[in-house]
């Protein structure tokens, strides 16, 4: 047997192993949190050996799936993204390096999410997610008065907006893509403190903001889609460049 035909029958066993993994995780109906069978147990079950099933568990730690916590064992993971953002951060630095295709379409991504969700979040806002989003863009402000960048009430504002969706996978991807979004964009910046930057941009949520308390949607949503614009450009200039 060639060393390519080994491999591709290692890789083959590992994913059936994973696979296996994952299906006692779903015919236990075990729920994040929950504890896995030790290590032992699991061998015993699939018949395999430790360093096949620890090969096995450290990727479905990669994959967000299984956590491992020394001295306690193994558990079904909490419900996060944590993997997703690694590859699709990863995969958006390395664009940068090449012509900024995959960071370009993140951006569509984030932009096509929020641009299309955000005449549902209107319609479900309540007087407490407008004081809170009204909060946040002050904040904006007066961080941008002085010269300061405010990417935590930025993140707070995005996430405040669509929370009335009231869909938990929804958010946490809208935060993956929120991550990933600023990663790419504190990287082609040269600059992150430029204080007329940051007014125009606290003055952009600021109309954002507007919209949603008037309640028009298709002002929000063609504000919201030009609030990428300048990513877009740093990304074209970027890709001229190389």
């Amino acid at each position: 047997m060639s060393t390519a035909a080994r491999r591709s029958d290692a890789r083959s066993r590992l994913r059936a192993l994973t696979n296996d993994i994952t299906g006692i995780i779903l015919d236990r109906n075990l729920a994040p949190g929950d504890p896995m069978p030790t290590e032992q147990e699991l061998m015993a079950e699939l018949g395999v050996g430790r360093n096949s099933l620890r090969e096995a568990i450290k990727v479905l730690q990669a994959q967000g799936i299984i956590d491992t916590r020394h001295g306690f064992g193994m558990f079904v993971a909490e419900e996060n993204l944590s993997a997703l953002y690694d590859t699709l951060s990863f995969r958006g630095q390395m664009s940068l390096r090449q012509n900024g295709q995959s960071a370009s379409e993140l951006v569509d991504v984030r932009q096509a999410l929020e641009t299309g969700l955000i005449g549902i979040a209107i319609a479900s806002a309540t007087e407490n997610h407008l004081q809170r989003l009204g909060d946040c863009v002050q904040q904006m402000e007066q961080h941008a008065a002085a010269g300061e960048v405010f990417t935590e009430a930025d993140r707070q504002f995005h996430q405040i907006l669509f929370e009335p969706l009231d869909n938990r996978l929804l958010s946490n991807l809208m935060g993956v893509f929120w991550d990933v979004y600023h990663s790419i964009h504190d990287s082609i910046s040269n600059f992150p403190h430029d204080q007329e930057i940051l007014v125009e941009t606290a003055r952009g949520h600021r109309r954002i903001l507007d919209a949603v308390i008037a309640k028009d949607v298709q002002t929000a949503q063609a504000l919201m889609a030009h609030h990428f614009d300048g990513i877009r450009t740093l990304l074209e200039q970027r890709s001229a460049a190389t």
